[in-house]
């Protein structure tokens, strides 16, 4: 799967291991490093529900369109599907299936 990041910065601290550790400590910064693999390697976002079930899961509210995925609690990875156009099915969900490409938009606690 295709990754970008929604800001230079971010990118910056997601694909440099040193300022990965600096900015979210040790523990969190392999587990981020582990999911960044994980979508990287999966040909879709669906295969990213089936290795993660329940724990890759759509966001509602405000947050309606983006995707969350577990890091280390209470820290998400929070990511869009980066397609032009998003792939969507005929009830407006997104086409998980058809997701080849998300733009990450931040580790950040959904619950606050």
């Amino acid at each position: 799967m295709d990754i970008t990041f929604s800001f230079r910065k971010l990118a910056k601290q997601c694909n440099d291991s040193k300022t990965m550790t600096t900015t979210w400590g040790p523990i969190q910064a392999k587990k981020l490093r582990r999911r960044l693999d994980d979508l990287s390697a999966a040909s879709t976002l669906e295969i990213m529900r089936t290795m993660f079930p329940g724990r890759c899961h759509e966001l509602k509210g405000d947050r309606a369109g983006q995707i969350s995925l577990d890091l280390e609690h209470p820290y998400r990875l929070v990511f869009e599907p980066a397609n032009d156009p998003i792939p969507r099915k005929q009830d407006g969900g997104l086409n998980w299936t058809a997701i080849t490409a998300v733009r990450i938009i931040g580790v950040v606690d959904t619950h606050d």
